[in-house]
This record gives structure tokens, C-alpha cells and sequence, in this order.
């Protein structure tokens, strides 16, 4: 609560900073914009700038250290016997002090000691926010009296404001790029403890997957596979099955809505198709797992196919209803896109409404088209909870959409549920899977973004 009034107070600031850079600008200009090297509004960017970037670098550098700070600290002031206790002992009396200060109750009698720790935690706590807030708030008025200060006409304010957002997006940029690294490094690293301790080839290759290690040597059911053949497979036929269904109807949708509805028509449809990316993924699961499954069930009965409660087929179904908006939407904005001077050209030749649209509109969209084909791939592929409640958790080697299987996805989560250590070939499977994952997402992305840098060459 402190702190979202703390940082409605430095918005606050930064609005008044902006209004009073703005009327300084103009009051030194004679009252006249034309008087000033920029627009007014850029000097009250200026100001504004100089009130807020201080002060919330400042709050922004109190929340990432205070926690350390101040758990040391706390830590410091324990018994010499409670600072000497084993790690992960010490994790736990630092969990209950914690949540006591926090209001938790740990136990009806708390011992004194973490009774004390609790109330020096509450007391730095507040001390540091205390000096913190003066600070912020010393820097926000500071800032705010100099930018107002360096207020003139001939002040460049403009390349000021840019050059400083020109500097936030270099470092957003940097930020995602190493984010990015981070990510495939973490993958790198622990994929590389898995393959120490599990081929590659066999992992690849493997036909097998059961990844129960045993702890004891006459332990059993704990047959330690780990072949991911199945998991792959089962991760292509449900994203097949759903890209099936999902392509066909939103491509359709979309030409429909862009060249031939009425606009009253299209007005009422695109909103209610886009519904159904605002569904959560769990009511898809329930309806797939309680709906669509025992009607495929009852209906391979009446055939005379042997259809399971759980299939690779009813997950596939509900998901490519689930994607159909990632590919109508984004097809129907870039076919609408497409120049209406290529239309009329066609219509010009003689081509048909539906020739122009075969052979003009689609090819010169089809870099969207791909773009979004491609989303709702990842987005099949990325899935979970559709797959865990109506394609299950069984690792089966088959192409038959009447069978279950699961992805690589559901064993990720399924391998990373409760209290693990990365120390065993059966979590630090889970990063392998994601590593694998990541190649395949990528090869995508460098196909697709071939195609498309073919056509827009041709196109535009």
C-alpha cells in the first residue's frame, strides 16, 4: 500500500513537471510555439523526464536489493548457533520469520528467537522504505526544479526527449536479447548434464519413454527410458490434427470476412470468432475431456473402431477450434491489407471475384498468411491442459489418433511437478525436452521467415 502511494505521488510529480516545463516553454517564447527550437510539448517531456527517470531508477534499485539487504542483515543479528545451522535449515527459519513478519502465524508459540528476527525484519523494513521514499521523492523534486531551470527558448528539447528514448530502447532491446541468451544457456547447460548422463543418440532415437530412475538397486518399475520418439510423435500428430482443422476454417473465415461479407455482417462475426481466443485453455480441456472425447468414444463403438476414452484425436479437435482465431484474425488483417489496386487490376483482365482471389489476393497476402499459420503451430505446440485432460499422460509410440498419447509439453510439466532436485537424468530431462523444443521452433521460424522474404520480394 506505501508503495503504490509512493509511486502515484512520483506520477503525480512527473504530470506536474510535464505542465510546468511546457508553460515555462511557452512563457519564454513570447507566448508563441514558433519562438521555441521545439514543440512545447517536448519541453514538458523534458521536464517531466528529469523528475521521473532519477526517482524511479532509484525505487526500481530498492526493490531488487532491498530483500538481500535486509535478509542479511537480519541473519547478521541472529545467535551465533542460529547463523551456524545447516543451509537449508537456515532457509527455514528465515521462511518463518518471514511469513510471521508478514503476519503469517508459523506455529501458535513461536520460538522468541524468530519472534525477534520477525520484529527487527518489520523495523529495517520500514526504516528502509522510510529513507528510500525521502530519497525518491528529494531526487523527483530535484530533477523537477533543474529540467525547469533549463528551460529556454533555444533548448533542444526534442533531441533531448528522443535521445533518451532512443536510450530506453536500446536497453529494452539489450534486455530481451539477453533474456533470450539466458534462456537458451540454462537450456544448454542442464541439457548438457542429461546427455552426461543419457546419450544423445538414445534420447533422440529412442523408442522408449519412461524416465522413473530407480534410487535403489532393488527398486522396481523404475525402468529409467528415455527415448523421446514417442513424445515427439505424439507432439506432431495432435498439432497435425490440429492444424487440420484450424487452417482450413480460419483461412476460409478470413477470405469470407475480408471479400465477399456485407459490413454489418462482419462487424458481429470477427468479434465472436476472436471469442474463442479469450477462452481460458482449461474449458477447452473439460470440454474436449467431458464433450468431444465420449462422442468420438460412442461414435467408434457404433463403427465398430476401438476408440479411447483419451485421444490424440479429441485433443486435436478441440484444439484447432482453440487456434482457429490466431489464423482467421491475422489472415484477415493482411488480406485486407492487400493494395486495392491489385483487385482492380484483376478485374480489369477479366478474372472473377474468385480468380483474383486464388490467384492476386492470397499470394500477395500469403507472407501474413504464413506469419499466422506459424503462430497457431506454436501455439498447438506450446499446449497443455487440452492435451493432459483429453490426450493423457500415456508415452504411446503410435500414429493412430484413436489411441492416447501425450507431447513433450505435458512431460515437461509432469517431469517439473512438486519438490525436485535437478540433480537426476529424470528432471534434467525436462530441459532436454525443451532444448529439442526450442531447435524445432526455431527451424520453423527460419522456414517461414524464407517464404515470406521470397514473396515480399515478388509482391511488393
Amino acid at each position: 500500500m506505501q508503495l503504490t502511494i509512493l509511486v502515484s505521488v512520483l506520477l503525480l510529480l512527473t504530470v506536474i513537471g510535464f505542465r510546468m516545463g511546457r508553460v515555462r516553454a511557452l512563457a519564454s517564447g513570447g507566448g508563441h510555439a514558433r519562438n521555441l527550437h521545439s514543440l512545447p510539448g517536448y519541453y514538458g517531456f523534458y521536464v517531466a523526464l528529469w523528475c521521473g527517470i532519477p526517482a524511479f531508477l532509484v525505487m526500481a534499485a530498492w526493490l531488487a536489493f532491498e530483500p538481500t539487504i535486509v535478509t542479511s542483515l537480519v541473519v547478521s543479528s541472529l545467535p551465533s548457533e542460529s547463523q551456524n545451522l545447516a543451509p537449508d535449515r537456515l532457509s527455514l527459519m528465515l521462511n518463518d520469520i518471514r511469513n510471521l513478519a508478514t503476519g503469517n502465524v508459523v506455529r501458535a508459540d513461536p520460538d522468541p528467537t524468530v519472534l525477534a528476527a520477525a520484529e527487527r525484519y518489520n523495523n529495517l523494513r520500514s526504516i528502509g522504505f522510510a529513507a528510500m521514499a525521502v530519497v525518491v521523492l528529494t531526487l523527483a523534486i530535484g530533477g523537477l526544479t533543474i529540467g525547469r531551470r533549463y528551460i529556454a527558448p533555444g533548448l533542444r528539447a526534442r533531441n533531448q526527449v528522443e535521445r533518451v528514448l532512443m536510450i530506453f530502447l536500446i536497453a529494452s532491446s539489450t534486455i530481451a536479447i539477453f533474456t533470450t541468451a539466458g534462456i537458451v544457456l540454462s537450456l544448454l547447460f542442464e541439457a548438457t548434464r542429461f546427455f552426461n548422463a543419457v546419450p544423445f543418440t538414445d534420447f533422440l532415437f529412442g523408442l522408449e519413454w519412461s524416465p522413473q530412475t530407480a534410487i535403489r538397486a532393488d527398486q522396481v518399475g523404475s525402468s529409467g527410458s528415455f527415448g523421446a520418439v514417442p513424445l515427439f510423435l505424439g507432439t506432431l500428430l495432435i498439432s497435425f490434427i490440429a492444424m487440420l482443422v484450424a487452417v482450413p476454417i480460419g483461412l476460409m473465415s478470413a477470405i469470407y470476412m475480408a471479400e465477399y461479407a456485407p459490413e454489418r455482417l462482419r462487424a458481429v462475426v470477427k468479434p465472436m470468432l476472436e471469442i474463442l481466443a479469450g477462452i481460458p485453455t482449461v474449458v477447452y480441456g473439460f470440454f474436449a475431456a467431458l464433450t468431444v472425447a465420449p462422442i468420438l468414444r460412442d461414435s467408434g463403438t457404433v463403427l465398430g473402431l476401438d476408440v479411447a476414452s483419451e485421444s490424440a484425436l479429441a485433443a486435436g479437435l478441440v484444439m484447432g477450434i482453440m487456434i482457429i482465431p490466431f489464423v482467421s484474425s491475422l489472415s484477415d488483417d493482411v488480406i485486407t491489407a492487400v493494395p486495392q489496386a491489385l483487385r482492380e487490376g484483376s478485374f480489369g483482365l477479366g478474372a472473377t471475384k474468385s480468380e483474383t482471389i486464388r490467384q492476386v489476393i492470397v499470394p500477395a497476402a500469403l507472407p501474413g498468411i504464413v506469419g499466422s499459420v506459424l503462430l497457431a503451430a506454436s501455439r498447438a505446440i506450446g499446449e497443455t491442459m487440452i492435451v493432459v485432460m483429453a490426450a493423457g499422460l500415456a508415452a504411446n509410440l503410435t500414429v493412430n489418433p484413436l489411441q492416447a498419447v501425450t507431447t513433450v509439453t505435458v512431460q515437461i510439466v509432469t517431469l517439473l511437478v512438486g519438490d525436485q532436485e535437478f540433480d537426476s537424468p529424470k528432471t534434467l530431462a525436462a530441459f532436454a525436452l525443451g532444448l529439442m523444443l526450442f531447435v524445432v521452433t526455431l527451424a520453423l521460424n527460419v522456414v517461414a521467415l524464407q517464404i515470406v522474404k521470397k514473396y515480399r520480394e515478388k509482391y511488393d
